[in-house]
């Protein structure tokens, strides 16, 4: 394989970020993977394979009527062909083609897996395009329609689509054995399409009795303990594949080596979630979505080893509660947690029709599971996965492990170890403020250079907002924008960024951050004050106040050290529109056919501009999701650090 110059600069910096048991581990990785490439083995004989954790009794008519309405409208929706991932429409569902990229086009090469350069859009088109739909998850959709109708067309078109996939995919060949978290949502996929399949008289067919399906279950598993996330990786990735094996070694335990592999990714699954989380709960990647999709791969794995009878350490469902309570905490009063680090509409477990609320659901298991406490905010939507999940995992007061846990007797609005604070204010204001570190592990794949950044909202409306993320690989200059400093509401000094990017989910350097107060008691002003030194030597500190009585927000940027070229960045949410005169902007919006506005009151030492939809380069976005973008006005300032009194931004909310 030949490595290019731009190549090679990647990965002597990608090596520059693990520690010698990672480089260890992946040199084991490659002679294995050269290995393979002529050594396939062929699976162990199965005989008497039976599926032994289908759905209690009475669960599907557990889910309330308007959770299965939604359901089934996607479901026929899908049957139709017509399915949107990340912007793109499909109508090619009904009989799709595997390895094509509706974006771009192209068709990803087959050949050996690790032959593939998938992070090369010119080769194989954008393979997040290509792997989503390998993920199965409109197929547990459609099962999940079979099993709330009895319609045993949702039950043909799924067999017929996995068999298809199953022909079409060997293992070791093609894009879609190229990635760890894939194979293991796949075969979570797999598992509660086998489940929700329980009552139609083909199941038994199309997976234990199926050969082919015995063949690809037992690869997935074999590739996912041979090759797991390393190191620097181990990130939610390394979470997909611990739950997918996991929970397939529990369904599908059918072969030699399940017993091995279900304790081997139990091992790993509650090492890894200790690991990628903070004692207060929150997710260490500081990215959201993240914590969204490490909750509900966590709870799915948790559901699996109750139905199989399988004892789970207390530590795993203790972290699940700390996540669940956190999330509930952080959500403003539309059930909206923040706008943080990358997203890319991952999701562990979809048995749910369009417009069903994630967060709403994630909070609705974990009062299912867990017990809400009395500070939560109130869920008042309904879903289909809550009752499936309940009725498997064992409710946390009685599973009788570990000792008592001590819960948040209010709800929490500082979580010191992941440096976020949220300010509440009347009239559901809500700000978001960021003072934590960059990332998670040496790479700090999915942070982006946002420190002392904040996220305001009124009502759930983005007033300043957290731009997204809209891309990964593919289009560079757009991925650099979307996680670059001036892409969020805080100070860049001389058109740099705070922390040193070395690709699109490399970061060289990272900037350290410290909150140095969080006063959030509520006594009429919640004030919060936090530094960084991603500009050494000089140190960015900002101060926060939200004054509840006047309904006003208050920043102060001051910045230490030598005169330095500044822009201060104020982007606002899709809604709202914004009248710039010098240095005061005008701000207004609707929320439910009411009209709302603000005035924002910017530093006068700045010299202030207004964008909005701008390519060259980009500047005025707003990502609401993973390949979608649009055009939003973005408030930059600039001008010089040479003001002792620092730069102060007055947000106020009208009446």
């Amino acid at each position: 394989m030949t490595v290019s110059a731009g190549s090679a600069g990647w990965y002597l910096r990608r090596l520059s970020r693990m520690g010698p048991r990672e480089v260890g581990g992946r040199v084991g990785d490659a002679v294995r993977r050269r290995r393979w490439r002529s050594v396939r083995p062929d699976r162990p004989r199965v005989t008497g394979a039976r599926f032994a954790t289908p759905l209690p009794a009475g669960t599907v008519a557990a889910v309330p009527p308007d959770a299965v309405k939604r359901l089934v409208a996607e479901a026929d929706r899908l049957m139709s062909g017509h399915a949107e991932y990340f912007g793109v429409v499909r109508d090619d569902l009904a009989d799709p083609d595997w390895w094509y990229d509706p974006k771009t086009g192209r068709r990803a090469p087959g050949g050996y897996a690790f032959d593939v350069p998938y992070r090369d859009e010119d080769a194989v088109g954008d393979v997040k395009q290509i792997w989503e739909l390998s993920r199965h998850q409109y197929l547990t959709v459609l099962a999940a329609a079979y099993a709330v109708t009895g319609d045993e067309r949702y039950a043909e078109r799924v067999a017929e689509h996995l068999r298809s996939w199953w022909a079409g995919n060997a293992p070791l060949r093609g894009v879609h054995w190229t990635s760890g978290i894939e194979l293991g949502i796949r075969l979570l996929s797999w598992v509660w399409i086998r489940r929700l399949l329980d009552g139609w008289p083909g199941a038994a067919a199309l997976f234990e009795d199926n050969p082919v399906a015995l063949h690809q279950i037992w690869h997935h598993q074999r590739w996912l303990a041979a090759f797991p996330s390393r190191g620097s990786s181990a990130n939610n990735h390394v979470i997909a594949e611990a739950a997918g094996q996991f929970a397939a070694a529990c369904a599908f335990g059918w072969f030699p080596s399940s017993a091995r592999w279900r304790a081997d990714a139990l091992r790993s699954l509650e090492r890894h979630l200790r690991g990628n989380t903070f004692p207060s709960g929150l997710n260490r990647e500081l990215a959201t979505e993240y914590h969204g999709l490490v909750l509900e791969l966590g709870l799915a794995a948790v559901a699996e080893a109750d139905a199989a009878g399988v004892p789970v350490p207390a530590s795993v469902r203790l972290v699940l509660l700390r996540m669940t309570d956190a999330l509930a905490a952080v959500v403003d009063g539309r059930l909206r947690p923040p706008r943080q680090g990358d997203a890319d509409d991952g999701h562990g477990l979809v048995v749910d029709g369009a417009g069903t609320d994630r967060w709403g659901s994630l909070l609705a298991t974990g009062d299912a599971v867990f017990g809400r406490l009395a500070w939560w905010p109130a869920v008042t939507g309904t879903d289909v996965r809550t009752p499936l999940l309940a009725a498997l995992v064992r409710p946390y007061a009685k599973t009788g492990t570990g000792p008592a846990v001590s819960r948040p007797a209010s709800r929490p609005a500082h979580f010191a170890d992941a440096g976020l604070t949220i300010l509440r204010g009347p009239e559901e204001i809500w700000c978001r403020c960021d003072g934590g570190p960059h990332g998670f592990l040496s790479i700090a794949a999915h942070a982006h250079a946002d420190a002392l950044s904040i996220e305001v909202r009124h009502d759930g409306v983005d007033v300043l907002a957290d731009p997204g993320t809209f891309c990964y690989h593919g289009q560079p200059e757009w991925r650099r924008y979307f996680r670059s400093t001036l892409g969020h509401n805080t100070l860049q000094l001389d058109d740099g960024d705070q922390s040193v990017s070395g690709g699109p989910f490399l970061w060289t350097r990272h900037a350290g951050s410290r909150v140095l107060v969080a006063d959030t008691s509520g006594a009429g002003v919640a004030r919060w004050c936090a530094e960084h030194d991603g500009y050494a030597p000089s140190v960015h500190r900002r101060r926060v106040e939200l004054t509840a009585a006047s309904r006003e927000l208050r920043v102060v940027d001051e910045v230490s050290g030598p005169r330095r070229a500044a822009r201060l960045a104020f982007h606002l949410g899709p809604a709202v529109t914004a009248d710039l005169t010098g240095h005061r902007a005008v701000l207004t919006w609707t929320r439910d056919g009411e009209d709302r506005s603000a005035v924002l009151d910017l530093p006068g030492q700045l010299s202030w501009r207004a964008h909005h939809g701008e390519t060259g380069p980009p500047l005025g976005w707003y990502s609401a999701g993973f390949g979608r973008k649009e055009p939003a006005t973005t408030l930059v300032g600039t001008g010089f650090t040479d003001g002792a009194e620092g730069f102060t931004t007055v947000l106020g909310f009208r009446g």
